[in-house]
């Protein structure tokens, strides 16, 4: 008896669909105070082989730098707007909002703040560099100097 029932068992278990489980890209969010209420700030943190991936596939594309150590290094097309000095403050205004961004840095708290910064003034597609600018020379992807 004990046979048939554990037969049954897998007998019903095989008959059924398979559980087809999708991987979700990991969604970094912040709260950030905003005036006149709070807003959630929502980017995507991205491998740097995803980031090469979207770079390939979206030739508009915005490349961000927001280091200071941009003439060191940084990924091609991206340009330098350094978050410690304001340049990406000032350049807020002039970017499209609507369209995709990717922003790095060499560290976590800087490229987190560039990619709220941007979140917090309307932008709607923005990807950061997960590992920064070292991920990315890690993987042995291409940089311009």
């Amino acid at each position: 008896m004990v046979v048939a029932l554990i037969a049954g068992f897998f007998y019903l278990k095989s008959s059924q669909e398979p559980e087809i489980f999708l991987k979700e890209p990991m969604i970094e969010k912040e709260e950030v105070s905003v005036e006149g209420g709070e807003q959630e700030a929502i980017y995507i943190d991205i491998s740097p082989l995803e980031a090469q991936d979207l770079i390939t596939k979206n030739p508009e594309l915005i490349i961000i730098d927001v280091s200071p150590n941009y003439n060191d290094g940084h990924l091609p097309n991206a340009i330098n707007y350094y978050a410690g000095d304001g340049s990406l403050d000032e350049a807020i205004p002039d970017l499209d909002p609507i369209a995709t961004y990717l922003v790095y840095c060499h560290t976590d708290s800087a490229s987190i703040a560039g990619a709220t910064k941007l979140v917090k003034a309307g932008f709607t597609n923005i990807y950061r560099l997960e590992g920064n600018y070292s991920a990315w020379v890690e993987a042995g992807f291409e940089v311009e100097k």
